[in-house]
């Protein structure tokens, strides 16, 4: 069973190309098998993430209870300020731990409760209360997987050599995006045609249960006891942090880049619900699953990209971004309402592949440019940073309401300048061994 698993693993790694210097010989003998865990540990949590998405089922659903315009445009920025801000706080504790994968079990526990308890407030019935209690829910479950982040790029960093890193996340996406096909087509021929708010709880008891089998998997990696930090305290963690801001300009330009690609995940809400002209749950899982084919296609290009160069795939990211923008700023115009629709799943096809590759980009950058011996401060520097961003362009949901095509003319010029910065980083490749 151990030489097959190594076999397959090797011929999707091309591990005879590849260094395992970036992590100590004892985890290298165990990272086929940890390969394998990761993968199927994400396929299962990458399911969950497309099944409950903050950019299309969420706002879906809050629109069909009635929710404001602004509840919805909240949704991408608290995702990110409630799992990112908080980070700096954590990441001390965490780096005293040895063994840091029960961080993210626990994380992935608390995120399935938040689910289960959306199911349930959605089966109440009370419209007025429901939207607000979800939001809440919605943000202690963002906070949970910012714990959970923050340990996940530590457990990596141990347990998957550098030049893997990359092909295995676009693993976890491919799997997850192909899991995510069914449960499209289910929603698109079997509930097709309704509006039932019991349809939109079930989905959330989905989720639950795929988290909960997520952390059970991730619990079995074999993960060896590493070095600890000593445990600074917040203050002194967020000294270190502007230290390394200011002695560290290429991270500092990296961390403006990644601000600057949170543009492409803050325009799908406004995208999705293009695709309301049709309230149907049919509609909602057409969206789920052109999502899923784009990201299933593209994840193993995007991988194999990241691993050789994550600072091109930030460059690509940024000027995709900048098409979808574009595209979504005109078609409006051209287009009658019963034609919208289409344009929508068009648009989200191609905004999920840009975002896969975004996200892969901007994960393999980091970790593989944070040194060894302070990753944890990096990583949690990076996440605060973009915490402290992505609570600002909460803003937009606000000037949204005015419009949403201001709001995307204003993210094709940010994208652009984005990808000027993205030009000038250094490669990350080694730098972190």
């Amino acid at each position: 069973m151990s030489s097959t698993v190594d076999r397959v693993h090797s011929f999707l790694t091309d591990e005879e190309l590849r260094s395992c210097d970036s992590i100590p010989e004892e985890a290298c003998q165990e990272s086929p098998g940890n390969f394998f865990k990761n993968i199927i540990n994400g396929t299962l949590t990458r399911l969950a993430e497309r099944i409950i998405h903050p950019g299309i089922t969420l706002p879906w659903i809050f629109s069909a209870l009635g929710a404001s315009g602004i509840w919805i445009g909240l949704l991408v920025p608290a995702r990110d300020a409630g799992s990112l801000l908080p980070q700096l706080f954590v990441s001390a504790r965490i780096r005293t731990l040895n063994v840091r994968k029960w961080v993210w079990v626990l994380s992935a526990i608390i995120q399935g409760l938040c689910l289960l308890f959306s199911g349930l407030a959605i089966q109440s019935g009370n419209h007025t209360i429901t939207v607000p209690v979800l939001f809440f829910l919605f943000l202690l479950f963002a906070i949970a997987s910012g714990v959970a982040s923050l340990a996940y790029k530590d457990v990596t960093a141990k347990t998957i050599p550098s030049g893997q890193r990359g092909t295995m996340l676009s693993y976890r996406a491919l799997f997850g995006a192909l899991l995510s096909v069914p449960a499209g087509l289910g929603l698109l021929y079997f509930v097709r045609g309704t509006d039932d708010v019991w349809i939109y709880a079930m989905l959330f008891y989905v989720a639950t249960a795929l988290w909960w089998m997520a952390a059970l998997i991730f619990s079995r990696i074999v993960e060896f006891v590493g070095a600890t930090g000593g445990g600074r305290n917040p203050w002194k963690e967020a000294k270190a942090g502007i230290g390394i801001l200011r002695g560290d300009r290429n991270f500092l330009k990296f961390l403006l880049v990644r601000a600057l690609l949170f543009l492409v995940p803050l325009m799908l809400p406004y995208i999705s619900l293009m695709g309301r002209q049709d309230d149907s749950v049919g509609m909602l899982g057409s969206l789920i699953l052109v999502g899923g084919l784009a990201e299933m296609i593209s994840s193993p290009f995007w991988g194999r990209q990241a691993d050789h160069s994550s600072r091109k795939l930030l460059q690509i990211s940024c000027l995709l971004g900048v098409f979808i923008a574009v595209a979504a700023l005109i078609l409006p115009l051209w287009l009658e309402d019963r034609w919208l629709s289409y344009a929508c799943l068009g648009l989200v096809f191609v905004h999920s592949i840009v975002y896969s590759g975004a996200r892969l980009a901007r994960k393999t950058y980091l970790v593989d440019y944070a040194p060894k011996e302070d990753r944890s401060t990096y990583i949690s520097v990076a996440n605060t940073f973009m915490g402290f961003f992505t609570a600002a362009a909460a803003g937009f949901a606000f000037l949204g309401q005015s419009g949403f095509q201001w709001l995307l003319l204003v993210f094709a010029v940010l994208l652009i300048l984005g990808f000027l910065l993205a030009s000038s980083l250094d490669e990350a490749t080694h730098r972190a061994e």
